[in-house]
């Protein structure tokens, strides 16, 4: 076995945990108890998506998937954020101090 094969074989092998991950993600994200274990399990198999779109390029020979990985790249983190703009509330309820503008004062 020369080096070629052994790292087809190390590819192969990422791509195969990597498309797993995937999978555990995706359920993740369908199950998850809260919103942002939704977004974070979201983010991840974007960032798993583009790992394999980089290591497909190395196996393949295609220097224009590593294009492809960046444009994913940007595209996966404005999703990520308009959707943790939407889903998260920007301020969650919070016990006020009496000495805040607009806390209550038991006075």
């Amino acid at each position: 076995m020369d080096v070629q094969e052994a790292y087809k074989l190390l590819y192969a092998f990422a791509l195969i945990v990597i498309s797993l991950l995937l999978c555990v993600m995706l359920f993740r994200s369908a199950k998850g108890p809260g919103v942002t274990d939704r977004l974070l399990s979201i983010n991840m198999v974007g960032t798993l998506v583009i790992a394999g779109i980089v290591i497909l390029s190395r196996l393949l020979g295609e220097a224009w998937l590593l294009d492809v990985a960046l444009v994913y790249t940007m595209i996966s983190l404005v999703s990520v954020l308009i959707l943790a703009r939407v889903l998260i509330p920007p301020r969650p309820s919070r016990k006020r101090f009496r000495d805040e503008p607009g806390g209550e004062s038991n006075v």
